[in-house]
């Protein structure tokens, strides 16, 4: 897109007796915009881009809600329209292909592709609808200001919570082994668990995490490392099955 001064210089040259195609080699403006411009100064009225409705899978929705929020991005494109990138590591190929495939059902008509980058992929999506999909996009880093969610988006995690938690912890989140040292008849013994473990800078980005966990009964606690409480684990033996069951490992 020319502004108005860029199309009046090109056309100043045109003016001056220059052919069409000297001023589009000087300028580096295609010949056919230049004649365009001789038609018509004032470029046309941008469309808002019309309302999509809602996602076409609810269920894959919510999963790649949890993943946006965690690891996405949404950025506009030069000529109109924009990308949804989700970053998935190297090291979970089965992440990648989740997170693909959740695209696509959310809306089938887009296409998808994989931009590799040191240490991980960037899934990549271009729609003109993106950030009415994901109304949390906006300036600056997503815990230097507000994150809420839509009504509509709260009425989809709510019919699909599990699928958020797995969003959220195959974002920002790990399935890891602890272990403790007991004394047991005299004897010192080595005893491992498994713990979840959820991390993100933004206050309002765990308390989602966390609210969606007290719905499905799951306990968890807040750890703060070096005076900062970005840490959520979920250690407990009957939860850690509950996100055994819904989640699991990333792979």
């Amino acid at each position: 897109m020319y502004d108005i001064s860029t199309r009046k210089r090109a056309l100043a040259l045109v003016a001056q007796g220059r052919s069409l195609n000297s001023v589009s080699r000087e300028t580096g403006i295609s010949r056919a915009a230049i004649h365009s411009w001789r038609h018509r100064l004032e470029p046309l009225p941008r469309m808002a881009p019309s309302d999509p409705g809602p996602p076409a899978d609810d269920s894959a929705y919510s999963y790649l809600l949890g993943l946006y929020l965690g690891d996405g991005c949404i950025s506009a494109h030069p000529r109109g329209g924009y990308h949804l990138r989700i970053a998935c590591a190297d090291a979970w190929p089965g992440l990648i292909q989740q997170c693909r495939e959740a695209i696509v059902k959310v809306r089938p008509a887009v296409s998808v592709y994989a931009l590799q980058k040191q240490g991980c992929v960037m899934v990549t999506s271009y729609s003109r609808h993106w950030p009415l999909l994901f109304p949390q996009h906006g300036p600056g880093k997503k815990h230097q200001r507000p994150i809420v969610l839509e009504p509509w988006q709260q009425a989809i995690v709510d019919a699909h919570p599990w699928e958020f938690i797995r969003g959220l912890i195959h974002s920002d989140g790990c399935r890891l082994t602890n272990w403790t040292t007991r004394t047991v008849a005299g004897v010192r013994k080595r005893y491992e668990y498994p713990r979840y473990f959820f991390t993100n800078v933004s206050d309002d980005i765990r308390r989602l995490y966390t609210d969606t966990l007290d719905k499905l009964g799951v306990e968890w606690a807040q750890c703060t490392r070096n005076g900062n409480p970005l840490n959520i684990s979920v250690a407990r033996k009957a939860s850690v099955a509950l996100l055994d069951a819904h989640v699991g490992p990333k792979h």
